[in-house]
């Protein structure tokens, strides 16, 4: 790591249910309050729904915000505050140079057609015949378009002007912590001065909700947070949308741009799942990065899902790292392909403030250090995918 240019976070922007922006984020963290979830609009799911939000405030043309479905408007919005965040907003120069990567859940179902051809299959007398006519007839034809998450980065690009060179990943949480690898591998090796990584979820939907309602995945029967939801616990899907800029040490000192943070390393795994691998991928990540932690002014941020058996294998896991530890989860419940940029931005504003939010759960193990300088940030995909990343605080009187 030491052969590679220094790569800073020198924006954040972030919309989850505890409010826009990180600032709102933190205070709502730092405050000790509930979390904010709803166990009744989609009951029996618990989800994390977005708060009230104009769109116009990032968004200002309606006709830019009527062709795009909700889960895009959350990622453009998120953007938008990410690159505001940076002060390149509105600076054609910088955007020109700015590259984009984005890690999103693709698009939404049009639930009205698809109830009246599951209620209209139930009676017809040839039901393959049926469903193929109405699925020829019925559908929008942008309906796959739509499912496109290059569709996002292009939306970030008409409304906001970031024109560099632009990539899309797709699939739930290994897209999103393979998007932030790549960000900062192209940024270190000097192929990218700046990079607008992250992404966007609208989970509280019923088509997505149907989707892991399949694969046995959604939390649903009441709330707890993620370490305490036993063997019949699930995720509590959100709509969140988290966006980072990038941008190499040098550069962002010589446009005078405050750093969030320090990123220092991201690694990214994907195993069978079978039993010890989570636990044996965690700690191969950990090793990788343990050598530059300092265990007095270090803690954990988890993104844990609260899936078992998951969820319990990762604990266990940082056990090993002999760190506090906190679960944003349970606060901004699971986003997905965006939960691992979500991640980092918590773990940004953590660093600034010198400390961790307050335990919730029985997994919340540990004091904050009485200064906070390092965070590892982990994220353990639902199905597949094991993330880990190292943050580290900057003061801005020397650069160290």
């Amino acid at each position: 790591m030491t052969d590679r240019r220094e790569v800073w976070i020198t924006g954040v922007g972030l919309l989850t249910c505890l409010g826009e922006g990180l600032e709102a984020a933190w205070d709502y963290l730092d405050g000790g309050g509930p979390p904010p979830y709803d166990d009744k609009t989609f009951a029996p799911y618990v989800v994390h729904p977005l708060g009230p939000i104009s769109f116009d405030k990032q968004i200002p043309k309606k006709g830019d915000q009527r062709q795009m479905e909700m889960w895009q408007r959350i990622g453009v919005y998120a953007a938008g505050l990410a690159l505001q965040d940076a002060a390149i907003a509105g600076n054609a120069e910088l955007l020109d140079r700015t590259d984009m990567i984005i890690a999103a859940v693709g698009g939404e179902r049009d639930v009205p057609v698809d109830t009246a051809i599951l209620a209209g299959a139930r009676r017809a007398t040839d039901p393959a015949a049926f469903l193929n006519e109405r699925l020829m007839n019925d559908l929008r034809p942008t309906l796959f378009l739509a499912q496109l998450p290059n569709l996002l980065a292009g939306n970030i690009s008409l409304v906001h002007g970031v024109v560099g060179s632009s990539r899309t990943f797709l699939g739930e949480e290994s897209a999103g912590i393979d998007a932030v690898r790549i960000a900062l591998a192209r940024v270190a090796a000097g192929q990218s001065q700046m990079t607008l990584v992250g992404g966007a979820s609208h989970g509280v939907r019923w088509d997505q909700l149907l989707n892991f309602e399949l694969g046995g995945v959604p939390l649903k029967g009441g709330f707890a947070p993620v370490w305490d939801r036993g063997v019949d616990g699930g995720v509590a899907l959100a709509s969140l949308g988290a966006f980072l800029v990038l941008e190499s040490a040098e550069h962002a000192t010589a446009r005078g741009a405050r750093p969030r943070a320090r990123l220092r390393a991201v690694r990214s795994d994907r195993n069978r799942r079978k039993q010890g691998e989570i636990e044996a991928t965690l700690g191969r990540q950990w090793d990788a990065i343990a050598a530059y932690v300092d265990s007095r002014h270090a803690a954990v941020i988890s993104g844990a899902t609260g899936l078992e058996p998951a969820t319990s294998a990762e604990r266990r896991a940082l056990g090993k790292f002999g760190l506090p530890v906190r679960g944003i989860g349970t606060y901004i419940g699971h986003g997905t392909e965006a939960q691992f940029s979500a991640n980092l931005g918590i773990g940004c504003a953590a660093l600034e403030h010198g400390k961790l939010f307050p335990p919730s759960g029985s997994g919340d193990v540990g004091e904050s250090p009485s200064m906070l300088s390092q965070v590892i940030l982990t994220c353990v995909g639902a199905w597949r995918g094991e993330g880990l990343a190292l943050l580290e605080r900057i003061n801005q009187g020397n650069g160290s």
